[in-house]
């Protein structure tokens, strides 16, 4: 009963904001999968024409429907180009619930949501587990990238480059950190995200070199949760609700003037998705979610902006490095000069811009498994224009982006390292 009153609770907010859609188009000159395929389903209008009628959808053709939806890599493009306002992520992930929450998870996402990441500390241990043995599965291709491959999982990921799990994770060797305020006098929280502490912890030992070096105090609890969007991207709710709630018990009524993270699908989450879908989580969560969303910035935004950094003239024969804005940075958050500002920090670089350096690069979370093909071509526009500004290395702040540039890159055979901006200006430090 719980779950059909929520249900119809998620349908009536999807019916209020379906209704601002004006069918003007807008969204077809920005989206990447439309781009690629034509299609009028694989465009916001279309998806919301289809999604109309989702009550009476739900008893025709409900896979059908889901189909549709999860042909939507959530960057936000036509949102941030709606001239009515449409919400579009807000809409597609409420409709990813409701038709999950109709047709229930498959036995695979259970056990991965439900089984794994709504537990931290088996999470870890099992992906420790992995990091351990990966080595006997997987070859090296690019030493320049540190990427890999693999036949024998080739059958699941398809012919893709990969980066592989670190063997020593962010948390195995800073469980934990609650410094005081030093020169800046400012403390921040530190969420650094799954894939910055299980893939890239040199992202995390960056942001911590470098607030170290500013002054700034850090709060970094232990057994931090994953934001969460994969599981709501999935349309799992309940797992959703679940890491929200553990992350809240966390950082929620703790005193420090921001919570920085380096990742920036976590900093969207965290800032706009946690407070656009917590009416259904009772009124001390929500109001929880609202203090601690309106802490939340990134981490580039937030040593750009709140420490006053003059960045250097570059040296003679400097590397040249170009920028790729993550679609949940620029397009979600207006976050776009300030990691330009953090890696002119290092004056052993010099910026150089690519074309379209906002196009989305293709990855989408669970999209680049789903649609591989679409994926890989989104992300090929994004190689050719990293590779044609000649850049000696491309930057972003996102390390699902890094993942999937990483793979193009190296499916190509460049030699062009991938980094996140505050790698670079720690170097200088």
């Amino acid at each position: 009963m719980a779950e059909m009153k929520e249900l119809l609770r998620l349908l009536g907010e999807l019916d209020d904001q379906l209704v601002s859609c004006m069918r003007c188009g807008m969204c077809q000159a920005v989206c990447p999968i439309y781009g690629q395929t034509g299609r009028e389903g694989d465009v916001a209008r279309g998806k919301i024409a289809l999604l109309e009628g989702l009550a009476h959808e739900l008893v025709k053709d409900p896979q059908g429907v889901q189909d549709k939806v999860t042909r939507c890599l959530l960057c936000g493009s036509c949102a941030a180009n709606c001239p009515s306002g449409v919400k579009a992520l807000d809409i597609f992930l409420k409709a990813r619930a409701i038709l999950t929450g109709y047709l229930g998870l498959s036995p695979l996402k259970q056990f991965i949501f439900r089984g794994m990441l709504i537990r931290p500390g088996l999470f870890n241990a099992m992906l420790g587990v992995a990091s351990k043995f990966q080595g006997l599965f997987t070859s090296p291709v690019n030493d320049i990238i540190g990427s890999s491959c693999s036949r024998w999982l080739e059958p699941v990921l398809g012919e893709r480059h990969l980066m592989l799990l670190d063997k020593r994770p962010l948390h195995k060797d800073v469980p934990s950190l609650d410094t005081p305020a030093g020169k800046s006098g400012l403390k921040v929280a530190f969420f650094p995200g799954c894939l910055a502490d299980k893939i890239f912890p040199r992202v995390g030992h960056a942001v911590l070199k470098v607030l170290a070096h500013h002054g700034v105090g850090v709060y970094l609890p232990a057994g931090q949760a994953c934001c969460g969007i994969p599981a709501l991207s999935s349309g799992d709710k309940q797992s959703y609700e679940t890491l929200v709630r553990a992350n809240l018990d966390l950082f929620a009524g703790r005193d420090f003037d921001a919570l920085v993270t380096p990742c920036a699908t976590c900093t969207s989450t965290l800032k706009k998705i946690w407070p656009a879908m917590a009416a259904g989580m009772g009124q001390k969560d929500q109001q929880r979610i609202a203090e601690l969303s309106a802490k939340v910035v990134d981490v580039n935004a937030f040593v750009a902006d709140r420490l006053g950094l003059t960045p250097p003239a570059p040296r003679p024969g400097a590397v040249s490095v170009t920028v790729h804005d993550p679609c949940h940075l620029k397009k979600s958050l207006g976050v776009s000069a300030q990691p330009r500002t953090v890696l002119r920090m290092n004056p052993a670089y010099s910026l150089v811009e690519m074309n379209a350096s906002d196009a989305c690069c293709g990855c989408g979370g669970s999209f680049t498994l789903q649609h591989s093909d679409i994926s890989a071509k989104i992300g090929m526009q994004k190689r050719d224009n990293i590779v044609g500004s000649k850049a000696q290395v491309v930057a972003t702040g996102c390390p699902a982006c890094m993942l999937q540039i990483s793979d193009m890159l190296s499916r190509s055979g460049d030699q062009i390292a991938v980094r996140h901006p505050m790698e670079i200006y720690a170097e200088s430090l």
